[in-house]
């Protein structure tokens, strides 16, 4: 399982748009992958739950993978968050 602390870069936040192809991105890899934000975790491959958390660019959020391809699913995933 791997951990990381990813702070959102996004210029829109996490709207509509940015959150399917969050959504569509994590379904890539076959690793579970969830995003936290204070006691609420999210399946990062559920639109639905994702779209719950309500993300504003500045916030911090916690993301974890766990299961085959967890280092490389949680790199694209860092990287989508802050705008790399």
């Amino acid at each position: 399982m791997v951990k990381k602390l990813v702070k959102i870069n996004l210029s829109t936040g996490l709207e509509a748009r940015p959150v399917a192809q969050l959504v569509q991105l994590a379904n890539r890899y076959e690793c579970e992958i969830y995003m936290e934000v204070g006691d609420r975790r999210v399946n990062a491959k559920s639109i639905m739950g994702m779209m719950t958390l309500g993300l504003d660019t500045g916030e911090e959020i916690a993301v974890t993978a766990e299961g085959e391809g967890e280092e490389e699913a949680i790199q694209s995933v860092k990287e989508y968050l802050s705008g790399d």
